[in-house]
């Protein structure tokens, strides 16, 4: 099986995937640190580099030559407006598509920021500071990737209500997993 969480930036996709790989014996990757080797530089040069559809093709190569290994695997993948380039191979019978999500005020609390070399550092006073801003931003990416995840039938959504990243994949083991394997048996 293949676990593909998506999620917005700062909802908490790479630290439970990683967890919930480790409990199910599965592979883990992240999509933004596989964008890194598989284009060769820092993702604030990835970003740099030409338009959001670029970069959303971009990833759908990369995401595809990940789901096309024969094993079984957990995927944080990085929102993506571009669905075209995805849509087939997600949906393919041995993937499970799950979203996490969480209130703005929840993913506020987790904001991490990062340097021109991918270096994750926190600056709790410039957080503060532009919190307002920070959560218009976060309520928006909420609605619009919503409105992405809808399109592309994740039916699958796991409220995290800024629990341990432990009780989130405890909530999919024991609730989204299950449902799963009924379907699929």
């Amino acid at each position: 099986m293949k676990i593909l969480l998506f999620g917005v930036s700062n909802v908490g996709k790479t630290t439970v995937g990683k967890q919930l790989a480790e409990r199910l014996g599965y592979m883990f990757y992240d999509l933004d640190e596989e964008i890194k080797k598989y284009m060769n530089m820092t993702l604030e040069e990835f970003t740099n580099t030409s338009d959001l559809e670029w970069r959303d093709r971009k990833r759908g190569i990369v995401m595809k030559h990940i789901l096309d290994l024969n094993e079984e695997l957990v995927l944080a993948v990085t929102p993506i407006s571009y669905t075209g380039n995805i849509s087939r191979s997600i949906h393919a019978s041995d993937s499970l598509l799950i979203e996490l999500y969480d209130s703005p005020e929840n993913i506020f609390s987790r904001l991490v920021f990062s340097d021109e070399n991918d270096h994750v550092y926190t600056d709790d006073e410039y957080k503060e500071r532009y919190k307002q801003y920070y959560l218009k931003m976060i309520s928006e990416d909420l609605e619009w990737y919503g409105k992405t995840y809808r399109r592309l039938k994740i039916q699958n959504r796991v409220y995290m209500n800024n629990d341990s990243p432990e009780k989130v994949v405890d909530k999919i083991l024991d609730t989204v997993l299950p449902k799963y394997s009924k379907g699929n048996a």
